[in-house]
């Protein structure tokens, strides 16, 4: 349980820092915190299943929620763009 705790914390901070970097992308605090959150489970599950030695420890756990949180929060961000340039 807490490991999951760990992803979603390192997925709302990955969230942000790509908010903060991909200014484009950003959907605003709470958004990029929400897409983050979501990436985090998704970046720890998947890089826990994928490679199992790295999701087991503390910095594997916040690396995967991190990378994971700023991934969807940038594929949102991209679809929002997308969406805001096509109306």
């Amino acid at each position: 349980m807490e490991g999951l705790i760990i992803q979603l914390i390192a997925g709302a901070l990955g969230g942000n820092a790509a908010g903060a970097v991909l200014k484009n992308l950003s959907l605003g605090t709470v958004g990029n915190s929400l897409a983050g959150i979501v990436g985090g489970g998704l970046g720890g599950s998947i890089l826990s299943a994928v490679l199992p030695m790295l999701a087991q420890g503390l910095v594997g756990q916040f690396a995967g929620g991190g990378v994971g949180g700023a991934i969807v929060m940038a594929i949102v961000g991209l679809i929002r763009n997308a969406m805001a340039n096509k109306g």
